[in-house]
């Protein structure tokens, strides 16, 4: 079949025109999705024999790549990424290919079985990661403090004081300083699409959200040298403008419309002064709330010290270019932890800064919260509670004893531990079932 004369003399002049340059955003995917951007932190070989550190295990299972991912707590790539889970990648170290680690380790995550870059890790075990791929690479698996209490949540706040430990102002090297680390600090990991709402971020709105170097700390790796940091930023505002672009996911289950709009009329009554409002004229406060007021663990706001502060606000990172007479990004104290934005909540299980919360049943209802409890950490279908909202768990009578594996011992939440406390937000208390079931509904709206 030709082509008419004139579809053909558009087709030949559509294929002479310069392909459209790719937005910062589209750079900025690409880069958080193919880039390494600290070098290689193991070899080849400890991912393939991670295995021999599991307990009960004598060979190498037949389905190894499933496996791997589901003992660590890890998810398939939404992208290509060489057969490794989100959160690995291949990079090189002095010349030698390995595998390094990304962002998604921690801001990748799953739910109802499907994969999405910026969903916080609520299955991950990063300090089994740690030790295992160490110690299968022939190295010592000894971790210079805790990387994690409780499988599903990190020392993150720990990583950035460690680690800015070593360095000068410049972000030179130098012999480490204790700026007041701490390691049971017990963090859930925040959604990256609520940033597009924040004007302040981390759990307790002490960073601007603007900030572009800010999220380049996890780079502070001994190995990553001075230099990269400047020489990776260009890419890094690329990547926080794409940040800027990602949607929540929708709860794909049925939802029950009318009771839906009860419990819009009870959000708005009871929690929109704190969490905003939704739709097309939605409203965010940014609020932070005191700590005597929200009432949850206050070992988060406690476990970062002044003296980290200090140290950061002369650093790198918070001379951030603004252009004239704006002084870059400092850190900012403040007298408790942020508000979230609800955007995509069904799918952010479990809940409070700490992860403490299996439910948003149990978020809105204190007094019913689980003291001591596990769960699969798989995060399908039939892991999921779609009336409660959030993973389904067991209730456990006693903790796992000392000769338990650790990587067990991690699957258990113990609220009595430090950092791990359900206490606070008790502003759902007052609610009939009714208005709370109603809420909950409106809330897989959101």
């Amino acid at each position: 079949m030709r082509l008419p004369l004139a579809a053909l003399s558009l087709t030949l002049i559509a294929s002479q025109l310069p392909a459209a340059e790719p937005s910062a955003a589209q750079r900025g995917y690409k880069a958080l999705t193919e880039t390494a951007f600290i070098p290689a932190s193991w070899r080849p070989r400890a991912y393939d024999n991670a295995w021999k550190r599991w307990p009960g295990v004598s060979e190498k299972p037949a389905n190894y790549d499933a496996a791997f991912r589901d003992y660590y707590g890890l998810h398939p790539a939404p992208y290509p990424n060489s057969d490794l889970p989100m959160g690995f990648r291949p990079g090189s170290f002095l010349f030698v290919k390995g595998i390094a680690m990304d962002c998604m380790l921690c801001h990748g995550g799953s739910i109802l079985g499907k994969s999405y870059v910026g969903l916080g890790n609520s299955s991950l075990d990063i300090q089994a990661v740690f030790e295992d791929m160490s110690a299968a690479d022939g190295r010592s698996p000894k971790l210079p403090f805790t990387f994690s209490n409780v499988r599903g949540t990190s020392e993150a706040g720990s990583f950035a004081v460690y680690l800015l430990g070593f360095r000068e102002p410049d972000l030179k090297m130098k012999t480490w300083t204790n700026l007041g680390l701490h390691e049971d600090l017990c963090e859930d990991t925040p959604a990256w699409w609520l940033l597009k709402k924040k004007k302040t971020m981390y759990h307790t709105g002490g960073a601007d959200a603007r900030s572009v170097r800010s999220k380049m700390q996890f780079m502070m790796t001994p190995v990553t040298p001075s230099s990269d940091f400047d020489r990776h930023e260009p890419a890094f505002k690329d990547i926080n403008a794409y940040l800027m672009t990602i949607e929540a996911p929708k709860f794909p289950l049925p939802i029950d419309r009318d009771l839906a709009a009860k419990g819009e009329k009870v959000f708005k009554a009871n929690c929109s002064q704190c969490h905003g409002t939704y739709g097309e004229k939605w409203t965010y406060p940014n609020r932070i709330i005191p700590l005597d007021e929200i009432g949850t663990d206050p070992k988060r706001y406690q476990g970062i010290e002044a003296k980290f502060g200090e140290e950061y606000n002369r650093s790198w990172f918070a001379k951030e270019d603004r252009g004239w007479f704006l002084d870059g990004y400092p850190l900012l104290a403040t007298k408790g932890y942020q508000a979230p934005p609800l955007d995509g909540i069904w799918a952010t299980a479990p809940y409070l800064h700490n992860g403490s919360v299996p439910t948003l049943y149990h978020v809105l209802k204190s007094d019913s919260r689980p003291k001591l409890y596990t769960r699969s950490f798989r995060t399908g279908e039939a892991d999921y509670d779609p009336v409660k909202v959030g993973w389904k768990y067991t209730e456990l009578k006693a903790p796992p004893d000392a000769k338990t594996h650790p990587h067990e011992r991690r699957k258990v939440y113990d609220t009595t531990q430090p950092g791990r406390s359900n206490a606070g937000h008790t502003f759902g208390d007052d609610l009939t079932e009714a208005e709370r079931m109603a809420v909950i509904e409106y809330l897989k709206t959101l």
